[in-house]
């Protein structure tokens, strides 16, 4: 995939995302409740959360394809289903089918005309999606001849054609290969560099760690967590291992943190701050207790979204 430098369509300096307390009830259930969601200009924001957290719902509320019960949302200054906004704004849904009788520049003119683009922009706009997205040379070819990946490419296509200011992108490299992911999380980064905002809806915790700024955690249509990836993973989990871990060595640790695990003579203590650890080695050697490794370790953003959700993960799929 090749890196784009031209401005965003629609980038007039409007906040791109701009939601508060949106609610949505499916008959005696609430999928959505008080949630509020905001995406700057050149933001990658990551929306997580278990099956049936209310990811797809929110998703589907921001283009228009939910009706809320409560709450407001904006795209980039407009309110959500005008036209004028729905034009700059890209998507790529999880799930997407095309006409296998179509070859790939087909597909991307019948979605140029959806999107409004001038007649004389379609051509010139779709070479650069195809050119973006690592399709070069493959537009004339029917989508009956695609693999999966080359269907998730166009897809990928079909969401940045014509540059817009903001796209929203649902399970984007679920079909590509390793190869493939890592040119998707190059084009996210371009995008963001040149003041595209990107709402990106994964399950792969690893390629949102790797491309987002900011993060949004639902868990049963809720917000439990919102604000830069960096604070979310500021926390620290250490490996103490002792000559004895009893109770006494455990009340110690728990006076500095949370213990998450403990085997034999060794436990696992999540701290808010590696500034703790002299401190806790110091603390456990002055109650006379053998310190024979304590070692930090790095949390993953997987381990502190299993911290927060707990292991509680069914869900509908809404």
């Amino acid at each position: 995939m090749s890196s784009p430098t031209e401005s965003p369509v629609g980038g007039d300096g409007a906040v791109p995302i701009a939601a508060t307390g949106l609610c949505k009830t499916y008959r005696d259930r609430k999928v959505l409740d008080q949630v509020d969601l905001h995406v700057g200009p050149g933001q990658v924001v990551g929306l997580l959360g278990p099956n049936g957290a209310g990811k797809t719902t929110t998703v589907k509320a921001l283009l228009g394809m939910v009706h809320l019960d409560e709450g407001t949302a904006a795209l980039l200054g407009h309110p959500v289903g005008d036209p004028t906004a729905r034009r700059a704004v890209g998507y790529l849904p999880e799930k997407f089918q095309y006409p296998d009788w179509l070859d790939g520049r087909q597909v991307l003119e019948a979605h140029a005309r959806l999107i409004g683009l001038p007649a004389d922009e379609r051509a010139g706009a779709i070479t650069d999606a195809l050119r973006l997205v690592g399709l070069s040379g493959r537009g004339d070819d029917r989508v009956s001849g695609y693999s999966k990946g080359m269907q998730q490419r166009l897809g990928l296509a079909t969401a940045i054609l014509g540059r817009p200011a903001l796209v929203i992108l649902d399970e984007p490299t679920s079909a590509l290969d390793p190869i493939g992911r890592r040119e998707v999380r190059d084009l996210i980064r371009t995008m963001r560099d040149r003041g595209t905002a990107v709402l990106l809806n994964s399950h792969l915790l690893g390629e949102v760690e790797q491309v987002c700024d900011q993060v949004v955690i639902l868990h049963r249509g809720r917000v439990i967590h919102s604000g830069p990836l960096v604070d979310l993973a500021a926390g620290v989990e250490v490996r103490v291992t002792l000559d004895r871990l009893d109770e006494d060595a455990l009340a110690v640790m728990a006076g500095f943190g949370r213990i998450t695990a403990r085997e034999s003579d060794t436990a696992l203590l999540a701290l808010d701050d590696v500034a703790a650890v002299p401190a806790l080695a110091s603390a456990l050697v002055m109650r006379g207790h053998g310190l024979q490794a304590l070692v930090p370790l790095h949390r993953s953003l997987e381990d502190v979204f299993v911290d927060l959700v707990g292991t509680d993960l069914e869900g509908e799929g809404l």
